[in-house]
């Protein structure tokens, strides 16, 4: 798919696919239901988008899954992408962002989500971030996590996902 326009702090965003039935299953899967088979491979065709676009991340970091999503699935999906995805691209992953106690995104309207989540950036970063998550859908955990972690001292704030919904 390429580069999105989300606006806001975010300097530059890339997404793999438009979100459809298939990537919606694909997502699904990870998700909700922990299959992995797909991993490799979206971390692969990320790794690819990132290094076409240019960017030259410092670190990558994702957005956190809603601590009670994450207690129930086991994992952060989030989490599952970036890691693999630094690896590939030989720069650090770290946990730079925290998500305070409230809703999650997934399930609520677009005009819910608009509000996006409240994201902190416990301590100073620097450099070119590149923020992992797997949908995008109104911008608004990109446009936030962008927003803190500028705060803590990020230069660049570029984001990455497996999917857009428009």
């Amino acid at each position: 798919m390429g580069e999105l326009e989300l606006g806001g702090e975010v300097d530059r965003c890339l997404a793999l696919v438009a979100y459809d039935a298939l990537s919606a299953w694909l997502v699904a899967e990870l998700k909700y239901r922990g299959v992995r088979n797909a991993l490799p491979w979206l971390v692969t065709a990320l790794a690819q988008l990132v290094a076409a676009s240019g960017a030259r991340p410092d670190v990558i970091t994702w957005i956190p899954a809603a601590r009670h999503n994450r207690r129930r699935r086991g994992f952060d999906q989030a989490e599952l992408l970036a890691r693999p995805l630094a690896r590939r691209l030989g720069v650090p992953a770290r946990s730079l962002l925290r998500r305070r106690p409230g809703t999650g995104q997934t399930g609520r309207t677009r005009i819910e989500r608009l509000g996006g989540p409240e994201l902190v950036t416990p301590r100073a970063t620097q450099g070119t971030v590149l923020v992992v998550d797997d949908v995008i859908t109104t911008g608004a955990s990109m446009r936030a996590a962008a927003a803190s972690l500028q705060s803590a001292g990020a230069t660049t704030v570029q984001g990455a996902a497996v999917a857009y919904k428009r």
